[in-house]
């Protein structure tokens, strides 16, 4: 189900491991059959540790933002995640570094090439979003997401779902009441747990 020889290459790349302090560990899934790819940031320490993609606090979040159960998007062969930055970047003052630059412009390319069905790209967080969106798309991640049906249904922006991102969603409760009915309207119409 895996392109196992570009999933082979990726896992042993070593571009940037003088600049990650914990050192090359690539975690993403390519499922051939893929129809939503879902593009995050990096993966966090315990993603590092545990080589499972948003094995975290934050994937939990996004599994119920999304509507699914763990056995789903862990399981579906319909469930690309292909972050911006395959390593863990390590801490920074105030979370996680960025994710490396090198990554995207290397192998993004190369991957959806080798996913030819993918329908949807869910673009989580502004690198992310400054990444794919066309033009950059708005001002803000929050002008984004909030305008997301100018992007829908080949992407959806969301914020991200780290538990520190409260204070925005408190903020700005039309993202739970509007824009997440419609993304999971529109994931159900995938029937992800559906082989």
């Amino acid at each position: 189900m895996e392109n196992s020889s570009l999933l082979s290459a990726i896992r042993a790349c070593t571009e940037c491991q003088q600049e990650l302090p914990h050192g090359c560990r690539p975690v993403l899934t390519i499922p051939s059959t893929a129809t939503i790819a879902i593009i995050g940031q990096a993966p966090g320490k315990k993603v590092h540790e545990t080589g499972i993609p948003w094995n975290d606090a934050s994937g939990k979040q996004l599994r119920k933002w999304m509507g699914i159960t763990d056995e789903v998007f862990y399981h579906s062969p319909k469930i690309a995640i292909v972050p911006m930055g395959f390593c863990y970047p390590g801490k920074g003052k105030s979370g996680d570094l960025p994710p490396q630059k090198q990554c995207a412009p290397l192998w993004h390319n190369q991957i959806w090439e080798h996913l030819p069905n993918i329908k949807t790209k869910i673009l989580i967080g502004k690198y992310a979003q400054n990444y794919y969106l066309p033009n950059n798309g708005f001002r803000t991640l929050t002008e984004n997401v909030r305008q997301f049906r100018q992007f829908a249904p080949e992407i959806f922006p969301l914020p991200h779902p780290s538990p520190r991102n409260r204070f925005w969603l408190t903020k700005n409760p039309w993202f739970e009441q509007e824009t997440l009915v419609a993304f999971q309207e529109y994931l159900a119409s995938y029937e992800l747990d559906k082989v």
